[in-house]
């Protein structure tokens, strides 16, 4: 996936910090919901997030959750080179989140286009019940970090897979093994973000709504949590 923002976190990020979510005990889990839409004939339209995409598809995210915080987005192309998605210059730079209300992902009229390689696009979501700091000149992000070495690039394996029983019944391709999915290990996560302190990811619950994923936790996030969401595409 290919855009014009080249921004990443901040290098404070792997400060330990004594964060506490903000919601209502009442609402239950704390619960993320993300989908996928891509602009077809004009329009956007919700589709399964496990649909193998084409070249030069245009695609982004909406986002909710049930809690305050403050959402950060990077991802790993199939070429192996990172980009920031969300905050930046020419994506929006306000990335506080409420709960109960809608998001998208660019928050801008910027487009994110399909490109590169077949396979699976890493997309790294962080969200954070609270602000990371700035850095000492005052520069919310920093340079992203170079490509992976070859232990921590995308496996060839990794190639976009119909479902047959799925193509017959909708007649669409898609991959069950895309979509949003918990960080197989920590190690394998890009520089800046394997620093950031663990806030429970390994608590996350993910499930399937009709088109929308749904991340949650049993518990009130004490830090920033990571999970990745799988884009496969020709």
């Amino acid at each position: 996936m290919e855009h014009s923002a080249h921004y990443a976190l901040a290098a404070a990020i792997a400060i330990a910090l004594p964060l506490h979510a903000q919601t209502n005990p009442q609402q239950g889990p704390y619960r993320m919901e993300i989908s996928l839409e891509r602009r077809e004939s004009g329009a956007w339209h919700t589709i399964d997030p496990g649909l193998v995409l084409e070249q030069n598809d245009r695609v982004r995210f909406r986002f909710h959750t049930n809690f305050d915080g403050y959402l950060y987005v990077m991802n790993q192309s199939t070429s192996g080179t990172y980009s920031m998605l969300f905050p930046g210059e020419e994506t929006g730079r306000e990335n506080q989140i409420r709960a109960g209300k809608d998001y998208t992902v660019p928050a801008t009229q910027t487009l994110f286009r399909i490109t590169g390689p077949p396979g699976h696009e890493i997309v790294y979501w962080m969200v954070t019940p609270a602000e990371l700091p700035a850095g000492e000149e005052k520069q919310p992000y920093m340079p992203l970090p170079p490509p992976p070495p070859k232990e921590k690039q995308l496996p060839s394996n990794m190639t976009p897979r119909c479902d047959d029983a799925l193509f017959r019944a909708r007649g669409a391709c898609i991959d069950t093994s895309a979509g949003p999915k918990n960080v197989t290990s920590r190690e394998l996560l890009p520089d800046n973000l394997a620093q950031v302190p663990s806030g429970g990811s390994g608590d996350l619950m993910f499930m399937r709504k009709q088109n929308t994923a749904v991340v949650s936790s049993p518990v009130p996030l004490k830090g920033p949590v990571i999970y990745e969401f799988h884009l496969a595409h020709k």
